[in-house]
């Protein structure tokens, strides 16, 4: 599915007891939404963009690919900090980081993620 990460937004975002949703703008499709989601416990930040580029870090940049949506990353500083009690007691985590133009979503969690095209009005999921 073609993204213009440059061009799409967070539309949405969910709690849930065991995991999150994350529904982002497609900015040539108003009546859909990408759905991701996760269905473990995550650790989340999330942050304008704009914020995210002047953040002094030692996350390299290597792999980042322009317009690129969704990335899995490796010693970033947010994943290292957190607290390594829930990180044991999880079990493996990844961090995964989704940029769009406007907002950045860190993940750190053992799931894997759900991406999903559901409508804009009513979220029903058409396709996985």
């Amino acid at each position: 599915m073609p993204l213009q990460a440059s061009r799409s937004d967070l539309a949405s975002f969910t709690w849930s007891t065991n995991g999150i949703t994350a529904d982002f703008n497609l900015p040539d499709d108003q009546a859909h939404l990408l759905r991701v989601s996760f269905d473990k416990q995550c650790i989340v930040r999330i942050l304008d963009e704009m914020a995210l580029s002047t953040e002094e870090d030692d996350t390299p940049n290597e792999g980042l690919v322009s317009e690129h949506f969704a990335y899995w990353l490796e010693d970033a500083t947010f994943a290292r900090t957190q607290s390594s009690s829930w990180k044991a007691a999880s079990g493996p985590l990844t961090h995964y980081r989704f940029i769009t133009g406007w907002a950045c979503v860190d993940v750190l969690t053992a799931a894997t993620p759900v991406f999903a095209l559901v409508r804009g009005t009513d979220n029903d999921k058409l396709q996985s």
